[in-house]
């Protein structure tokens, strides 16, 4: 449409004949009032301004018109000439004596060019919009890697769809974020009681069709179903046009994972940006609510373990207890009997009484160390920690078990550096390691085999990182007395050398399972170093023997 304002009859009547039949889409105006007016009414693509007219007052018009729209302004002049204020208002310009093809040519230019704008205009606003709605997809996406809260992923996902969408209300059916199904509904307005059992029963519905007569994850009720209502407006009130308004509906799923599903409406259309948007939110959520559902299950998982840990340690510590006493009894007795104390006892009683006596020590051994190690997983075991010399630890082991290693026919023998120096340590509890560690030496080597308890001054640097025990080994820093108990007994596959270490542990073979035990030396004697800031850890390879090593840091 064009704007002619002149108050020239003869170029009124020149501009119309240029129209000709067109004559619909050309308004003619020969006043201000009336110009302006029109511009409020039915805005022109283009207007043109005769300068020539003797009534009109130019600067006035065009300040009017740019206050009211920014379509282009084609002046009417005399020459070539223009005042710069107008200049800067103006399109284009025709001249008083310009013929019609010319002036026709300059309107339609200036037509193609509004055209082009407008198509410019409508694609920026298209750009922009898709770049804010890519932003808020971004930002929610942010939020939703930022939390395992499933009530928090939820809320995320519908602020979401409020920042990019506008919606009017959404009902999302939640599976995840309490015990029972909850409808959490967010609206701009109130919503009625009538209008709320409505929406839960399409919401039902809604979720039904989900799973087209198949069985459902969980039965719905619409009178138990409990709602959480969000409203930015109380003041007023939806009614039931609310269901005449755009809708769209997603299920929030991931594989086999149902996790809701959510429905939007809007009292404006949706655009299919919109639809990929809304879609895009739905399906985004569910790979963080997988992950916030797993990370429950392995908390609760978690923290039924370790309950039952802790049931087990305290049956083991008071199992302990109540064992110790009768065997203390038992333990008295034998040796008043074998005494001869009750009188003489025969050879063949004798026999039986030592063997009694054997496993009552054997017993005593295994019941002390279920107390060790229930005080050592209560935090309660005793450490008197002083400046302790290595090779009084490493002498009182070895003359202890020479005579035992003797009768089994092996060689027992220490390989120390001299002049160690001391580390701090509880002297009491590291002879209580190398014990464990020389007792199995001893129960795993064959007759006639060797048996060496080495010490040295190492750094961190210069122990060979085992693949086994790695992780360990690459924590040490500074400088370690290493000791060492080297056997040339059944040995350990590589893929058990970590096992070893396990409570209750056996590795299966033949000579172990005669030997029997509980397995728990090496676990307590772990312990027991880790107490001390060190390290232990085996090397070994099936019947070639086997290096169990600790180092304590000086």
């Amino acid at each position: 449409m064009i704007l002619f304002i002149s108050d020239r009859l003869e170029k009124t009547n020149f501009i119309k004949e240029i129209f000709g039949k067109n004559k619909e889409n050309l308004y003619c105006m020969s006043d201000e009032t009336s110009s302006v007016d029109m511009l409020t009414v039915n805005p022109p693509d283009i207007i043109i301004i005769d300068t020539l007219s003797k009534t009109l007052n130019i600067k006035s018009l065009i300040k009017k018109i740019k206050q009211t729209l920014e379509n282009p302004v084609i002046l009417l002049i005399t020459d070539q000439k223009a005042e710069k204020e107008l200049i800067k208002h103006t399109t284009a310009f025709i001249t008083d004596d310009m013929s019609k093809e010319l002036v026709e040519a300059t309107i339609n230019v200036n037509l193609r060019l509004k055209n082009s704008l407008e198509q410019l205009s409508s694609s920026n606003k298209d750009l922009a919009d898709s770049l804010y709605m890519l932003n808020t997809l971004y930002s929610t996406s942010s939020q939703f890697a930022g939390t395992l809260d499933k009530n928090e992923l939820i809320n995320y996902m519908i602020e979401g769809m409020d920042k990019s969408l506008s919606f009017s209300l959404t009902c999302t059916l939640s599976f995840c974020t309490e015990e029972k199904p909850v409808l959490i509904l967010n609206s701009l307005y109130d919503i009625s009681d009538e209008l709320l059992s409505a929406l839960k029963l399409r919401s039902i519905l809604n979720y039904k069709s989900l799973f087209n007569n198949k069985t459902l994850p969980f039965e719905l009720d619409e009178n138990t179903l409990k709602v959480i209502k969000t409203i930015k407006y109380p003041a007023s009130k939806f009614t039931f046009n609310l269901f005449q308004y755009d809708n769209m509906f997603a299920p929030i799923a991931l594989g086999q994972n149902f996790f809701g599903c959510i429905e939007i409406f809007k009292e404006t259309p949706f655009s299919s940006e919109d639809a990929k948007c809304f879609q895009t939110l739905a399906q985004q959520v569910s790979l963080p609510l997988k992950s916030a559902t797993l990370y429950q299950e392995i908390k609760e998982t978690n923290h039924k373990l370790e309950k039952l840990e802790r049931l087990k340690s305290e049956f083991i510590s008071i199992v302990s207890h109540e064992l110790r006493t009768p065997l203390t009894s038992i333990k008295n007795s034998l040796d008043i009997l074998h005494s001869g104390r009750c009188g003489k006892v025969s050879q063949s009683a004798d026999k039986f009484l030592t063997m009694a006596q054997r496993n009552v020590q054997r017993l005593s051994g295994i019941i002390n160390d279920l107390l060790d190690l229930s005080k050592i997983e209560a935090g309660k075991m005793d450490f008197h920690f002083t400046r302790t010399d290595i090779h009084s630890v490493i002498d009182y082991v070895k003359s202890t078990f020479l005579n035992v290693a003797k009768e089994k026919g092996l060689n027992l023998t220490s390989e120390e550096t001299p002049q160690l120096p001391a580390v701090t340590a509880d002297p009491q509890r590291l002879e209580q390691v190398l014990t464990n560690l020389v007792s199995n030496a001893i129960k795993f080597t064959p007759a006639g085999k060797n048996i060496t308890i080495k010490s040295e001054l190492v750094n961190a640097d210069m122990i060979d990182k085992n693949n086994c025990f790695k992780d360990v080994l690459q924590k040490l820093k500074g400088d370690y007395i290493m000791v060492s108990v080297e056997d040339e007994g059944i040995g350990i596959a590589e893929e058990n050398l970590v096992r070893a270490f396990d409570k209750f542990a056996q590795i299966e073979n033949s000579l172990s399972r005669k030997a029997g035990g509980t397995g728990l030396g090496l676990p307590i004697a772990k312990q027991l170093i880790e107490t001390h800031k060190g390290a232990i850890w085996c090397e070994s390879k099936p019947d070639k023997g086997s290096a169990f090593k600790f180092v304590l840091p000086v």
